[in-house]
C-alpha cells in the first residue's frame, strides 16, 4: 500500500504545483486536494474536494480516508489582495483546524509538512548577514501578515512537542521568483517599475518557484523532520534586481513611503504591501546549509532565479501570454479518470 498525501490549497499556485509533482511519484498511491474553488491545472488522478479556507470540515476527510501525509502549501504570504480578517482564517485558523485533524485520537498522519516564510525573520539594520533556523528576529512585528506567520509557527511548535512520533516538517521560503508566479515583487518587475526606498539599496534573497515545488517533494518524499531555512545562495542589491528584471527603480521617501506608494498601488501602477517596505529597505539572508545537509541540492542561485524570472518575463513581452487557462470541469475529469470508455496509458 503506497502514501495517502493530503494537499492544502490545490486551487492555489503552490497546491496545484505540487499535486503535479506527486503524481509523478509511484510510491503515492493516492493524493487529495482540498481548495475552495476548482484546481487551476490540469491534473492526471489527484481527487479534488472543496473546502472552506479554514478547514472546517478536515477532520472528517482525514478520518474517511485515511490519509497519511499532509502538505499545507495553503498559508498566505501576501497580504495585497486579503484583508486582515481573511489573512488571520486563512493562516491561523485553517493551520490549527489542520493541526487538530492530523492529531486526533487514532489519527492515520504520520508526516505534517507545512509551507511558511522567511517573513516571520523580519528586517532591520541589526540583523545578522544570515539569519539560521534558530536565529531569533530583531524586528518589531510591523505587519498583520508577519503575526501571522509567527502564530502559525507557534502552533506548529505546540504540535510537534505534543505529538513527538510525528515527522513534522516547516519550510521557510525566501521571495520566489519563477517563470509563473505571481507575487508583488514579479508584478513590478513585470510593469518594469520595482519600488524602492530611496538612500537604501539592500541586499535581498530569493528562491527559484520550482525548487519551492522541488524542496516541498523531497521533504515529504524522504520525511526530513525539522524546521528549515529555502532560498538560492548569495544575495543581490535591490538596484541590480530591478536591472536584471529590466525593470526602473521607483524611489519613496524613506519615512511614510506606504502614504506615497498607495495612491499609485490603486490605478495598478505599482504593487508595495506592508511587509515588502523593511525588505526595501534593510533587505535579509537566511542560511540554507542544513537543508543542503540534509540531502537537497538547488537549481538555482539568488542571481540565477532573477535571470531565469527575466528570460521568462522577456519572452512574455515579446510573444505575449501563452495558451487559454486551464478549466476544470468535473464532469469532464471524472470521465478521464474512471470511465471504462478511456483507454488506460493511451495520451490525448
Amino acid at each position: 500500500m503506497g502514501r495517502r498525501v493530503l494537499v492544502t490549497g490545490l486551487d492555489t499556485f503552490w497546491g496545484g504545483r505540487m499535486a503535479q509533482a506527486l503524481e509523478n511519484d509511484p510510491d503515492v498511491e493516492m493524493i487529495l486536494g482540498l481548495g475552495a474553488s476548482e484546481p487551476k491545472v490540469p491534473l492526471e488522478r489527484t481527487e479534488f474536494v472543496r473546502a472552506d479556507q479554514a478547514y472546517s470540515i478536515l477532520s472528517r476527510i482525514v478520518r474517511a480516508t485515511r490519509v497519511d501525509t499532509i502538505v499545507h502549501t495553503f498559508l498566505e504570504t501576501n497580504s495585497v489582495s486579503v484583508s486582515s480578517r481573511l489573512l488571520h482564517e486563512i493562516n491561523v485558523i485553517g493551520t490549527l483546524n489542520l493541526l487538530a485533524a492530523a492529531g486526533s485520537p487514532g489519527t492515520p498522519v504520520h508526516q505534517v509538512v507545512v509551507k511558511s516564510s522567511t517573513h516571520v525573520y523580519g528586517a532591520s539594520e541589526k540583523d545578522p548577514a544570515w539569519f539560521r533556523e534558530t536565529t531569533k528576529r530583531n524586528a518589531p512585528v510591523r505587519t498583520q501578515l508577519e503575526r501571522s506567520l509567527i502564530e502559525v509557527e507557534s502552533l506548529v511548535r505546540d504540535f510537534t512537542v505534543d505529538n513527538p512520533g510525528m515527522v513534522v516538517t516547516l519550510l521557510r521560503f525566501a521571495n520566489v521568483l519563477g517563470s509563473d508566479i505571481v507575487t508583488p515583487i514579479t508584478a513590478d518587475l513585470r510593469r518594469r517599475l520595482l519600488p524602492c526606498i530611496a538612500g537604501f539599496d539592500p541586499l535581498v534573497q530569493f528562491v527559484e518557484e520550482d525548487d519551492v515545488v522541488r524542496s516541498l517533494e523531497f521533504v515529504t518524499r524522504h520525511r526530513v523532520a525539522g524546521t528549515y531555512n529555502v532560498a538560492g545562495a548569495g544575495k543581490l542589491p535591490w538596484s541590480e534586481v530591478a536591472a536584471i528584471g529590466g525593470a526602473h527603480l521607483l524611489p519613496l521617501p524613506p519615512f511614510g513611503p506606504q502614504s506615497f506608494a498607495a495612491p499609485l498601488a490603486r490605478i495598478g501602477l505599482v504593487q508595495f504591501p506592508a511587509e515588502m517596505e523593511q525588505l526595501a529597505r534593510y533587505g535579509r539572508g537566511v542560511d540554507t546549509s542544513r537543508l543542503i545537509e540534509a540531502g537537497f541540492t538547488y537549481r538555482y542561485s539568488s542571481a540565477g532565479a532573477v535571470a531565469s524570472f527575466a528570460r521568462a518575463n522577456n519572452l512574455r513581452r515579446a510573444v505575449g501570454e501563452s495558451g487559454p487557462a486551464y478549466r476544470y470541469e468535473q464532469d469532464v475529469e471524472q470521465f478521464f479518470r474512471h470511465s471504462p470508455a478511456v483507454v488506460r496509458g493511451i495520451d490525448g
